[in-house]
Order: C-alpha cells, then sequence, then structure tokens
C-alpha cells in the first residue's frame, strides 16, 4: 500500500527534510510543494516568472487515460482522474462532462479503450446531437465518434492557484519572479537553489518542475534524458453562446470550455506554424490564430463567430520516451526531477507521489518504471 499523508516521516533519503526548495511555478511544482507543506516540511517554492507562466499556462489540459499507453502509465494516469475526482473544492475549475473524438484512430480507439474496460460509447453522427450539446453533427464523420463520459478538463491556472493557497496557508512561502533557478550541489550533494539574482536558497532536499528546462539542467549535472519537447500554442477565445460542455478531439482542432465563457483551442498543425526566434520569444502568424478559430467554429452547432482574446506559445514538456521522468535524481543526494508530458492529468497524483518519496525515502512502486536512470 502507498504512505497516505499521515504517513508522511519528513525525512529524504534518512536525513530530516526540514527544508525542501521546489523549482517550478506550475501544477506539478505547485502540487509537490502543497504536498511537501501538508506533510510538516519547510517548502520555499521558486518560479522564473509567474505561476502558471510556463506550459500550464498553455494546455488544453484534457483529462484523460484514452491513448495506447503500456499498463503502468494508464495506471498511473486513471489514479490522476481520482485525485481530481476527490480535490476539495478551492476555486479550481474543474469539469468531468466527457471528452469526444472523431476521425482517424477513432474506430481503433474505441475496440482498444473496450479490452482494457476504459468506458466508451460509440456514437453515431445523429446521436452526437443528442448526446454531446453544441456540436454540429454534420462535422461529425460518417462512420460516426467515440464519447469517453468519465473525462474532462481542468483549468490550470486556476488549479495553481488553489494548490499555492494551500501550500501558503500550510507555512510555505513562494517566490514569483526569481529567474533563472539551478541546483547547487556540493560534494555530490544539493544544498539549495541558486536564483537569478545569485541569491542561494538553502535546502536539504530540491524539486525540479520547470517543464521543458528539465533536460539542460540535468545535462549540466551529467545526467541524460532525452528530449522530445515540442513548442505549444493555445489560443482563447472571447465568451461565446454554445452548450458545449465535453472536450472535442477533431481532424483539425481540439477545444473545450473555458471560465468566463470563452472557449480554449489547439491544434497539431497549428503548432507546427509557431516559429521560435532566436531570442527565445516566439512568432505566430495571424494566419493560424484565424484558421485555429475558423476550424473551431465548423465543429460547433450554429457556427458561431469566434474571436481571439489572447494566445500563448512556448514550449510543450515531452520527454524523449514519451513517458514521466519522476523521482530521484541518481548521483546527487536530495535532488528529485518531475518532467512529463500530460502534466494536467498525472498534477495532482505525481505531486503527491513525489512529495512522499522526498518526505520518506521511501520509492513509490508506482513511479518504478518512470526513473530519471532508465536513461543510463
Amino acid at each position: 500500500m502507498e504512505p497516505g499523508p499521515g504517513l508522511l516521516a519528513g525525512r529524504t533519503g534518512g536525513r530530516v527534510a526540514q527544508r525542501v526548495a521546489v523549482v517550478g511555478g506550475g501544477v506539478l511544482g505547485a502540487s509537490t510543494a502543497a504536498r511537501l507543506a501538508a506533510g510538516g516540511a519547510e517548502v520555499t517554492l521558486l518560479t522564473e516568472s509567474t505561476l502558471a507562466s510556463g506550459a500550464s499556462g498553455r494546455s488544453l489540459s484534457w483529462l484523460n487515460s484514452a491513448g495506447p499507453y503500456r499498463e503502468e502509465y494508464r495506471r498511473l494516469r486513471l489514479l490522476g482522474l481520482e485525485r481530481y475526482r476527490a480535490l476539495p473544492d478551492g476555486g479550481a475549475h474543474v469539469r468531468f462532462d466527457g471528452g469526444l473524438h472523431w476521425g482517424d484512430g477513432a474506430r481503433d480507439a474505441f475496440t482498444r479503450q473496450q479490452q482494457v474496460g476504459y468506458p466508451a460509447e460509440w456514437l453515431s453522427p445523429e446521436d452526437v446531437a443528442g448526446r454531446v450539446p453544441g456540436v454540429d453533427p454534420a462535422a461529425v464523420a460518417a462512420e460516426g465518434a467515440v464519447l469517453n463520459p468519465d473525462e474532462g478538463w481542468v483549468d490550470l491556472p486556476s488549479l495553481v492557484g488553489q494548490l499555492v493557497g494551500d501550500l501558503t496557508t500550510a507555512g510555505g512561502e513562494v517566490r514569483t519572479g526569481a529567474g533563472r533557478c539551478e541546483p547547487v550541489v556540493r560534494g555530490g550533494r544539493v544544498v539549495g537553489v541558486r536564483g537569478g539574482d545569485g541569491a542561494v536558497h538553502a535546502g536539504d532536499a530540491v524539486v525540479l518542475a520547470t517543464g521543458a528546462a528539465v533536460p539542460a539542467a540535468l545535462a549540466e549535472l551529467g545526467v541524460p534524458v532525452p528530449d522530445a519537447t515540442s513548442l505549444a500554442l493555445l489560443v482563447r477565445t472571447a465568451p461565446v453562446d454554445t452548450p458545449l460542455h465535453a472536450v472535442l478531439n477533431t481532424p483539425r482542432v481540439a477545444l473545450r470550455p473555458a471560465p468566463g465563457g470563452g472557449l480554449v483551442l489547439d491544434a497539431a498543425w497549428s503548432e507546427e506554424e509557431v516559429v521560435a526566434r532566436d531570442d527565445g520569444t516566439f512568432e505566430v502568424r495571424d494566419a493560424t490564430v484565424a484558421g485555429l478559430l475558423r476550424e473551431a467554429s465548423h465543429v460547433l452547432a450554429g457556427r458561431p463567430l469566434l474571436t481571439a482574446a489572447s494566445w500563448g506559445a512556448g514550449r510543450k514538456p515531452i520527454p524523449g520516451d514519451g513517458q514521466p521522468v519522476v523521482g530521484a535524481v541518481p548521483g546527487v543526494d536530495g535532488l528529485h526531477v518531475a518532467f512529463t508530458h500530460s502534466g494536467a492529468t498525472l498534477g495532482l497524483v505525481v505531486g503527491e507521489l513525489l512529495a512522499e518519496e522526498v518526505l520518506t525515502g521511501e520509492p513509490s512502486s508506482l513511479l518504478a518504471t518512470f526513473r530519471v536512470d532508465r536513461f543510463g
């Protein structure tokens, strides 16, 4: 049995973890920091800029375990969904109104989901009209679509806000605008984090949850982690009159509702049109944004006029083998890492399990196949 919050002993690697520095203001960092503080650690959360200003602020944040995942990963994702269902009310926007997918691979996905017992239904376009309000049945593939009624979405910025509130209530500290932070290692042991101003924040343990920046940070310590990070683009629309509640994954656009009455949109083709500049900024063409808005309108009942309220582009964290990288960093005592795609689905459960490892020094069997040292 995995240790629960009441069993956290406040130890890491046999040492008392009196002070823990967590680097990264996204969902993984905030979740881990909140759980550490709840377990009795003295926690400082540091983030380069503002909270949720990285990948967590531009994620579709679809909550699911629908893909062709190996068993260990599928189980971890299902636990992630359970943690969201048990999340206390505290300001985070979380909905479980289902997910609808049509297009290439949908029928195969449905068959695979049936084989593993993942809740799924096959709907005709006519069925969609009655079951998923807000979708234009004429836009659905003639063969039909797969409905996953247990899926949902989370607004990560509001979730990060709730987690940070839990952290500070438990006595933790938050330092935004800390600049680029890096672990300070002496004699093979981490002793803290150096912020962008050169000041060192002491810590008996350090957790790196800096998204796409993790592989480079570990490379500086001689620890290889293959990196498949890509570019991402998320467009947020102005409020729109639509009864849509589900997450839609269609051939040309993925979308879901958002707090405030708007929608959020992304697509693989639009990500490929984002240009990374040499100065670290990103170029997004007006035509790309307009194309996303047009594609989203085409799948909604009544084809409403959609306008962009904002967009965000940046790097999407993806480990080289597609699997999460979580846990202690070999060769650097006290250093831990959380680097994964699907940070939304995994955010709560990974934060919980990683905090338990830091505090108790006992590795979780649920994370056994996701260790850093699998890369040698």
